[in-house]
């Protein structure tokens, strides 16, 4: 891919999305199976530069430069990371597509009709770390919803998002879709630059650290879409089923702890103390979590006997700051709380608003923690770790939005449109607002029912 000055590479996005704006959704599609073949003709390459960048990244963290969770994040050819990137653009491709839904239509006047349209968004300048398969989740839901894109990997994974990006392009130059359409930086210059072109740029999302996400936000006027931590938590709530408690704690925390999805911290209801938090414990600590307690769970646990053998090692006090950690690792802030009350009150306050869960038999109890609690997602008997675009049946996710606005959870498709109105007179003369008014014409405000704009192609 050609080396551009980041003016250059803003500006080359916009024009190609709005050169895109008269494709066809079909087009799109073909755009995406396109970007597959190429990924998959070109995969033991990519693999190979997979593999230069987690042994410069292992010896990075040998040194103490670099976290073992990042290093985690950065292995493409993990499990089924890779038929899972591919099957994702697939997925995608088969969504329906989200841009000319009408939401609202009216008709103003005899032959004067409005319609509110989904439209792409712009251009998105999505930065992230670590992870390289974001490259292709945002590429496809970025074509798939019309949308440019400019991607900048951290630089642990400079050689992989290289060679996937080109990957990429190659499938688009086979498309009707310009190549410049999706493009990726490699440095933070380049970043510092982009964020001050407003003009061309529409949305950034940050996926990463605190500080990544911060810094962005701190140093750019343009929208930002994203979530600073992933500090969610689990609440035994004392109407919870035992065998619930256990399978819904345990896949929170270790299914994939490092994760912004896996939990962190576990709320017990002070009623399960001695009864269900024990063998929710002892599943724990088989699983090797480390767990920083307070008092009562703490006092609790001292009095089981016999202990694990794992205990004097894996169960330490916690601390006022624990319970406002992302540990990303097999630790868990435990805590005993009164009554849902307070742990809906604590998990406000000490939460990011990404997702949390309740294990409770109580339809009551259930519907005031997903009403109380002030977050993305908020679950009942279920891991916390369900908060993700593919599980939700979007095909993939740009990310995930603690925000309020626009878009809130993990982002699919529908979270990279936005609207525009559209207004078309059918009368002879055209229509003019001077025509309105007192002792004149009256808005009718009748409303249509349509799924498309009638008059578009």
């Amino acid at each position: 891919m050609p080396t551009f000055n980041a003016h250059d590479i803003a500006k080359a996005a916009k024009i190609a999305f709005q050169a895109a704006q008269l494709i066809s959704s079909f087009e799109r599609v073909v755009a995406l199976h396109e970007i597959r073949k190429s990924l998959e003709a070109h995969k033991a390459e990519i693999i190979r530069a997979n593999e230069e960048d987690l042994r410069e990244a292992d010896v990075e963290v040998k040194a103490g430069k670099m976290s073992a969770t990042l290093l985690k994040r950065l292995d493409l050819n993990r499990g089924d990371k890779w038929d899972s990137m591919l099957q994702g653009i697939l997925d995608v491709a088969a969504l329906p597509d989200p841009t000319g839904n009408v939401s609202y239509a009216s008709e103003l006047d005899d032959d004067l009709e409005l319609y509110r349209v989904a439209c792409p968004i712009g251009v998105l300048l999505v930065i992230f770390e670590a992870r390289p398969e974001v490259v292709v989740n945002i590429a496809s839901l970025a074509i798939k919803s019309g949308n440019a894109a400019i991607l900048k990997g951290g630089k642990e994974s400079n050689r992989t998002t290289t060679l996937l990006a080109k990957a990429i392009s190659a499938g688009l130059s086979k498309t009707a879709i310009p190549e410049s359409y999706i493009q990726a930086i490699q440095t933070r210059a380049e970043v510092s630059s982009l964020l001050e072109l407003d003009q061309y740029i529409d949305l950034v999302i940050p996926r990463g650290s605190n500080s990544l996400v911060k810094n962005i936000q701190n140093n750019t006027r343009i929208p930002v879409m994203g979530h600073a931590d992933g500090l969610c938590s689990v609440f035994v709530d004392e109407h919870a089923d035992v065998t619930k408690a256990v399978r819904v704690v345990l896949d929170s925390k270790i299914d994939y702890p490092a994760a912004c999805n896996a939990s962190e911290t576990l709320i017990l209801h002070e009623s399960v103390v001695y009864t269900i938090w024990p063998t929710v414990a002892e599943a724990l600590l088989k699983a090797n979590v480390k767990l920083l307690c307070d008092s009562i769970s703490l006092d609790a646990l001292k009095q089981l006997s016999p202990k694990a053998s794992n205990f004097e090692t894996l169960v330490s006090p916690s601390t006022p700051s624990s319970y406002d950690t992302e540990h990303l690792d097999l630790i868990f802030s435990v805590i005993v709380l009164p009554s849902i009350q307070s742990a809906i009150q604590f998990i406000n306050s000490h939460s990011s608003h990404h997702t949390d869960s309740i294990v409770t038999e109580s339809d009551v109890a259930a519907s005031t923690f997903c009403r109380g609690v002030d977050s993305a997602g908020t679950y009942v008997n279920a891991s916390t770790r369900f908060a993700d675009g593919f599980r939700y049946g979007f095909g993939t996710e740009v990310g995930i939005s603690t925000g309020r606005i626009h878009a809130r959870g993990p982002v699919g498709l529908d979270g990279l449109v936005t609207y525009k109105y559209m207004m078309k007179s059918k009368a002879p003369s055209g229509h003019i607002v001077g025509e309105f008014g007192t002792g004149k014409k009256q808005y009718k405000h009748k409303p249509i029912n349509v799924a498309t704009v009638p008059f578009l192609e």
